[in-house]
């Protein structure tokens, strides 16, 4: 029994080693692969920021200006941030009730 044991035992060498050698094979080129997907998925995922940010970018475009116009309107009506400004340098401490 001993004779026909060592007879399998190259074998058994053999087949582990060629096992060996596919598996890394496969895992390389598995490897490539996932590189691949992930480079492409990627590039989908930024396209689609791009374009939402377009979208958002046009549709608050109106919003924006609106604002501006209100807050131009107040700015003109009264310059509260001078007159503190003035007081502050003259060294005018406001009055406590």
């Amino acid at each position: 029994m001993s004779n026909n044991a060592s007879t399998k035992f190259p074998y058994l060498v053999i087949a582990a080693g060629l096992a060996i050698v596919g598996g890394a094979l496969s895992l390389l080129l598995a490897r490539k692969q996932s590189r691949e997907y992930i480079r492409e998925r990627g590039a989908k995922g930024l396209e689609y920021l791009n374009q939402a940010g377009a979208k958002l970018h046009e549709s608050t475009e109106g919003l924006v200006e609106k604002g501006r116009e209100i807050i131009g309107g107040y700015r003109g009506t009264t310059d509260t941030a001078s007159e503190s400004a003035t007081h502050t340098e003259q060294g005018d401490k406001p009055e406590i009730h």
